[in-house]
């Protein structure tokens, strides 16, 4: 089983404090939620998780090995496969394309192992039929399917995926839900930050609450459901 750690993350702007002291787990075959108040600090912790944004404090681990000052590139090769809020489908790739693009990093494979490996995901995720359509002319829940396909060509053993249900519509929103729920699966842990709390509810093990900079709770969705305090400064009681 794979641990990601954060450990005691502290980062302010031109000494402002963004966020105090944030620590959370992920493991292998679970799905994690960071949500909170729009300002909260929870972008700003997604980011220095997958190494977009420098820490000032603190660490991130990889079954123990310290990740902290390594930039998204190489956390990706260690096993950290990141998806974007912003669609990163290659428009003028076909499907097949945009996944062997991803499997050029595969030094490990050669180039039939490669083309094998995009065929058995472009079935798993229902795409083979689409594999000579263009990026451009996809829905929305086609390039998200075609996103997770490729981050699993590198075999991460953890994905983080930033806004997965912003911009979709409700039939792709149960579609990318199911995905997640694949992905643990196959023995992936899986962060999501969302708007859509109700989404991270209904999909995610656990779930850490963020507001003013500082983790204030964390638990199942039914502990978090009950927590009046959380329910006064978030969720409200209509919730």
């Amino acid at each position: 089983m794979s641990i990601l750690n954060v450990k005691n993350l502290f980062k302010s702007y031109k000494n402002k404090k963004i966020i105090s002291n944030i620590s959370l787990n992920i493991n292998s075959r679970e799905i994690v939620g960071l949500a909170g108040p729009n300002g909260a600090g929870k972008t700003t912790t997604f980011y220095i998780i997958v190494g977009i944004i420098k820490q000032d404090k603190g660490n991130i681990l990889l079954n123990n090995k310290d990740l902290s000052n390594l930039p998204l590139h190489v956390r990706a090769k260690l096993g950290i496969g990141y998806l974007p809020q912003e669609p990163s489908v290659f428009l003028e790739l076909n499907v097949q394309d945009n996944l062997m693009v991803a499997c050029q990093n595969r030094s490990d494979l050669n180039n039939d192992q490669r083309y094998k490996l995009v065929k058995n995901l472009m079935k798993e995720f229902n795409i083979l039929h689409i594999k000579n359509s263009l990026g451009k002319i996809l829905s929305g829940g086609e390039k998200r399917r075609v996103e997770i396909a490729r981050i699993l060509s590198i075999e991460p053993k953890f994905i983080l995926l930033d806004e997965p249900f912003s911009g979709v519509d409700p039939i792709s929103i149960s579609d990318i839900k199911n995905i997640i729920k694949k992905l643990c699966k196959r023995n992936l842990g899986v962060l999501i930050t969302d708007h859509n709390i109700r989404e991270i509810f209904s999909i995610c093990n656990k779930i850490y609450i963020i507001s003013k900079g500082k983790l204030i709770a964390s638990g199942s969705p039914k502990e978090i459901y009950n927590n009046s305090y959380i329910k006064s400064i978030y969720l409200g009681n209509n919730f």
